[in-house]
This record gives C-alpha cells, structure tokens and sequence, in this order.
C-alpha cells in the first residue's frame, strides 16, 4: 500500500480527546476513583521524572499517575499531590506503531493501568479490569 504523505501524527488534542473517551467508557465501572482525576498529555516525561522512574530513555514512560492513592485519600493523608494522570504521546505513538493495536486500545490500556496505581491495585486486578472493558 503506497504511504499517504497527507497523513499526520495524532497531535496531544487528538490523544488527550481519546483519553476523554476511553475515560467515559471506564466510568460505569470506576466513577467514584477517576472523576475529577484529570489527564494531561504531553509529548515526554520531564527529565526529572524520567530519571525518578529509572528510564533509559524518554521513549520507555507511556503514562504516569502522579498524586496520592485513593488509599491516602481515604486516610486523610496531607502534604501529597493532587492526583493527574500523564499521558506521554511520543512514547504512544511510538508503541502504538510497533505493536499494531489500535491507539485508542494503547491509551486504554495506559490509563486503565495508571487508575489501577491510583486505587493501589495489583497487576493482575488491573489486567481484570482491562479484560472485563476489551
């Protein structure tokens, strides 16, 4: 198939505009965790950050939750961030293209991931919740 030079890379309103679906999708089931848990999109973690997560490059963070957990919440806990979900879109768009799953799937699974940190959920509770929205 001959490569359409018309094409564009989704932009961060384009990716943060998937996001806002996807979040609407998962609200039946995750309402009371993730409204007024805010997404921002941006093409790369911060040098900070990806030098806190271990990152080898700026490529290997898709998402990040920031914030205190609901369990911190819960305890009244002070003194801690207020929670943002991150979504990086290089790195998005990057996996998205060595993988071949449709963005939107990538950015479901990036956020159903980086809700379940927020709730303090194990990765296998968080592979149940993404298996139960396929």
């Amino acid at each position: 198939m001959p490569l359409n030079s018309d094409v564009t890379a989704p932009s961060l309103d384009d990716i943060a505009q998937i996001a806002e679906a996807e979040l609407n999708r998962l609200r039946p089931a995750l309402a009371r965790f993730i409204d007024g848990v805010p997404v921002q999109v941006t093409d790369f973690a911060d040098d900070e950050t990806l030098e806190e997560m271990g990152c080898e490059t700026p490529f290997d963070l898709l998402g990040l939750y920031r914030g205190g957990g609901i369990t911190a919440e819960a305890r009244g806990d002070t003194g801690t961030l207020p929670a943002m979900i991150f979504l990086y879109r290089r790195p998005l768009l990057d996996y998205w293209c060595e993988t071949g799953e449709t963005l939107r799937r990538v950015v479901r699974h990036v956020l159903i991931h980086e809700i379940g940190h927020h709730l303090g959920l194990s990765d296998e509770d968080i592979d149940r919740i993404e298996a139960s929205v396929e």
